[in-house]
């Protein structure tokens, strides 16, 4: 992901409801200036001098105040209005100073914080600072004169008193200004670095989404692949045994029977897996994907013994008859038990690792507890999470991953299991001519 340089970016402007708080927050400003104005009427406190008339204090206070409707609208244009109306508000001598200083406060703030050319915005506070000190001194220079000879009677420090009150202006001044560039500078930041922080959340989000597409597609393209090599073999088994009836079909109508019936189920089987191959085959895949290991549940041992080999107290329990399992089924079985024993190997830091395989009236399910921190890895996008769910929603079955009410976790998958068609007997091996063989061959390719 690439970020603009900090002076490029461009900080957005203010939504409606801030335009709004700006809006009744100028107007209050407003209003408790014309407040502070009449107390400090009414309590005779002119610092600046003889005041101008009541209607032109009025006009200087809102002139000073009211900008401030539309600082984060228009920073920029409600410093410089801010600034002017201030410094000539002080020349009038008008008597409101409180809440005027405060509006020059906010309005410097609102120029670092949502200035949208940051050059601009540095050079304009800069020169407003700039400016307002050089009427301060100004300011000094002229009322120097006309300091009453008893003003400092009660001074007893060791720096004159004119000076020790110039020093004292220029500190408090000093603090006031630099706390509002400080504010804005760091407003600014925060805003830029918020930004960047819902890009980075943005790209995460998109990559992590990417990842998840990724190990769907890879998932799929192996299921596929497994499934493709369960319906050659039942495609060729259907071509062994059609040979192996039209070679008896006239002498023994019995073995031709029990060829048919054997073809009859395995194009049930074939169908079935074909039809799960179909709906996984939902978006295409690469020619270089990388060749599945086989595997089916007569191998979940080989998985429990390398557990025990890394250290787990690995048990395997199988419960009710073992019955054939089409190979896809297997297959599938075998690979969500694989992914939980290695997540537990890999992620659980467990000791007891339970797995087992039931074998139901119309299902198989397989088991795989475990008691590590189970509540570290309940991510439900994780990459071998989707994989146990693409495979068990191919086979129509249904997977609990998560953790378990006692301590550690727990993945159960269980398949549904076809209804039981009539068990095909082998036929029996007679010399077959180099025709059948050859025809045999040709499927089974």
């Amino acid at each position: 992901m690439t970020v603009a340089p900090r002076e490029e970016w461009r900080r957005p402007g203010p939504t409606a409801q801030q335009r709004r708080n700006d809006l009744w927050i100028g107007l209050a400003v407003t209003g408790l200036a014309v407040v502070s104005l009449t107390l400090t009427r009414s309590a005779g406190l002119f610092l600046l001098g003889s005041p101008p008339s009541g209607l032109e204090q009025l006009f200087w206070t809102v002139a000073v105040t009211l900008p401030l409707v539309g600082r984060r609208r228009w920073p920029t244009a409600t410093l410089l209005i801010v600034a002017v109306a201030f410094i000539a508000a002080q020349a009038r001598s008008a008597p409101e100073t409180q809440l005027s200083s405060g509006a020059l406060f906010g309005a410097l703030y609102t120029v670092g914080a949502w200035g949208r050319h940051r050059q601009l915005a540095r050079r304009l506070r800069i020169g407003v600072i700039v400016t307002m000190f050089a009427w301060l001194g100004i300011s000094y220079t002229a009322s120097i004169e006309h300091i009453p000879p008893d003003a400092f009677a009660d001074a007893a420090g060791p720096v004159p008193p004119v000076l020790a009150a110039m020093v004292t202006g220029v500190l408090l001044n000093g603090l006031f200004f630099g706390f509002a560039y400080f504010f804005g500078e760091t407003a600014w930041v925060a805003a830029r670095r918020e930004h960047e922080l819902r890009e980075q959340a943005e790209e995460l989000r998109r990559s992590q989404t990417e990842a998840r597409e990724r190990a769907v597609l890879g998932e799929r393209v192996r299921i596929a692949r497994e499934l493709h090599d369960v319906v050659a073999h039942h495609v060729s088994v259907m071509g062994v045994q059609a040979s192996a009836c039209r070679r008896v079909f006239d002498r023994d109508q019995g073995k031709a029977r029990t060829a048919l019936t054997a073809i009859e189920q395995s194009a049930r089987t074939a169908v079935d897996e074909l039809r799960r191959m179909l709906g996984v085959l939902r978006a295409s895949a690469s020619a270089d994907a990388e060749p599945p290991a086989t595997g089916g549940v007569e191998r979940i041992g080989e998985l429990v013994e390398r557990a025990r080999a890394a250290g787990l107290t690995a048990t395997l329990g199988v419960y009710g008859d073992a019955v054939a399992l089409p190979e896809s089924v297997s297959q599938a079985a075998y690979r969500v038990t694989q992914e939980a024993v290695t997540n537990t190997l890999k992620h659980a830091g467990a000791n007891l690792l339970d797995v087992r395989v039931r074998y139901l009236a119309h299902d198989v399910e397989v088991d795989v507890t475990d008691d590590g921190r189970g509540g570290g890895r309940a991510n439900a996008a994780g990459l071998g999470l989707i994989g146990m769910r693409e495979r068990v929603t191919a086979h129509d079955g249904d997977l609990e991953a998560g953790p378990r009410a006692g301590g550690g976790w727990r993945v159960r998958a269980r398949f549904p299991l076809a209804a039981p068609a009539d068990p095909p007997v082998e036929p029996q091996r007679e010399p077959v001519d180099g025709r059948a063989v050859a025809a045999g061959a040709e499927l089974s390719a």
